[in-house]
């Protein structure tokens, strides 16, 4: 696939990447633990998540733009040291309770945004067009793996460690990924220099983020018909349309928009984030049917989610060779097809329904996904310029990150909307003594997650007649 110095390349930006979206979701199992510990409530200790999320999402243009402009190389490994550092404050307790801990996961989701921006740049940078699809597949394992398996690796830490460890087991692998990427990683000159950044942009696009982040946060809580909700979506759409305007006046703007004039670069993008969202759906309610409704202990619940990323390590490098070979259209439409047959399969699980049963449909799922998202990601950074990369990397972490907001609001308003609208009465959690309630309510916040995938599959239809045109 490339010589020594880019395959340790590769994994030096792999195990970066992989601890940065790892953090997105390994402290979710731990968080019960954190709140007893810090003495914070449920809806307070739940931003310790949140927070990384936004902050992320809301500078990782800015990050993007910055390395097409000084170096992608510059910004990945400051960004690997910011997080390495904010890992270690993570992990500390100096008394001060969430407060600090908060603090120190902004630190972190700083750092974070800095590699995700710049990963996918990095590796198109160095893997020549005829093996790239083969890199980029091994990169978007790592974040794959990493999204999915935060709560399986969580609950093993927590079983022979304190929650401290979460974090703190970034820092020996921060270091080591640190003094590899400086061996290996290439020395770059930007396109231009800081003073070229379009901060006015940037600060737009960011508070778009955060108030539309915020707006699905507390959507659930407040109410969706809350004015603030309301409000907060309105003036998140009026911003955007700011943004859209501000950018399309710039000599220099954040986001150059005519990116998304390829036809190819916009659907792909667009069926990455929608297939990001459907998964969400079941990484986040399948731990409640494992653990609630079929009274399976967390620990044994997260082996068995582990058959997703297990599949996915499995399928997302074959899937990167044989992009380099044929069609990487046909590849990620027979990836989507997969995914449609797991959605499928979810629809029938019950209280009688084998594990076994379970575990081969979480498999598909994540053999499907690695299928698509190797292609995919290669599709997105082939059709931009090599002085695009670092952006066009950015907005499909961008991508990511909203679909994984996206798809945690829209699985559980799915299933508690489904529960209150069959019980007649407002539902916001597991009913104990009516399981067939929440049953009911799986099966139609699945179906749901079936229509996201099927949307993509007609686009990655046209996708691929388009292709053959």
């Amino acid at each position: 696939m490339g010589n020594s110095k880019q395959i340790k390349a590769l994994i030096a930006v792999g195990i970066s990447i992989l601890m940065s979206t790892l953090d997105g979701s390994i402290v979710n199992i731990a968080l019960p633990t954190m709140a007893r510990e810090l003495h914070a409530s449920t809806s307070q200790i739940t931003w310790v998540v949140t927070v990384y999320l936004i902050v992320i999402s809301a500078v990782i243009l800015i990050f993007g733009r910055l390395s097409d402009l000084i170096g992608k190389t510059r910004i990945f490994k400051i960004g690997l040291i910011i997080f390495t550092i904010g890992s270690f404050l993570a992990g500390l307790n100096f008394g001060m309770g969430l407060a600090f801990l908060l603090v120190a996961r902004v630190i972190q989701a700083l750092g974070a945004s800095m590699m995700m921006a710049t990963s996918f740049g990095i590796v198109a940078t160095i893997f020549p067009p005829e093996t790239r699809a083969r890199a980029l597949s091994i990169n978007s394992m790592f974040v794959s793996v990493g999204s999915i398996a935060g709560p399986a690796l969580g609950g093993l830490i927590l079983q022979v460690a304190s929650w401290n460890y979460i974090f703190w087991l970034n820092v020996p692998v921060g270091i080591i990924a640190y003094l590899l990427g400086s061996r290996v990683l290439p020395t770059e000159k930007g396109q231009g220099n800081v003073r070229d950044v379009d901060l006015f942009g940037g600060a737009q696009m960011a508070a778009v983020i955060t108030v539309l982040f915020l707006s699905l946060n507390f959507g659930s809580t407040l109410g969706w018909t809350s004015p603030w909700i309301l409000g907060g979506a309105i003036i998140g759409i009026l911003l955007l349309i700011s943004f859209i305007r501000t950018e399309n006046h710039k000599e220099k703007p954040m986001l150059d928009l005519n990116i998304f004039k390829t036809k190819l670069f916009s659907m792909s993008i667009i069926t990455a984030l929608l297939n990001f969202t459907a998964g969400m759906f079941v990484s986040i309610l399948m731990p409640f049917y494992l653990q609630d409704f079929r009274v399976i202990s967390p620990g044994l619940a997260g082996i068995i989610m582990m058959a997703y990323p297990a599949a996915m390590l499995i399928t997302s490098p074959i899937a990167g060779v044989l992009s380099d070979k044929y069609d990487k259209e046909l590849i990620t439409f027979v990836g989507i097809s997969g995914i449609i047959v797991a959605m499928i399969c979810y629809l029938f699980i019950g209280d009688g329904t084998s594990i076994l049963f379970v575990i081969i449909a979480l498999a598909v799922h994540g053999g499907a996904a690695g299928v698509f998202q190797s292609p995919n990601n290669a599709l997105v950074m082939s059709t931009v310029e090599r002085k695009y990369l670092g952006i066009a990397g950015s907005v499909n972490s961008l991508g990511r990150n909203i679909a994984f907001a996206l798809g945690t609001s829209l699985a559980t308003i799915s299933l508690f909307l489904a529960m209150s609208t069959i019980a007649g009465q407002h539902i916001t959690t597991y009913v104990a003594n009516r399981p067939q309630l929440f049953l009911d309510g799986l099966h139609i916040a699945f179906f749901v997650s079936l229509v996201l995938v099927i949307v993509t599959w007609i686009l990655g239809l046209v996708r691929l007649i388009g292709n053959k045109k």
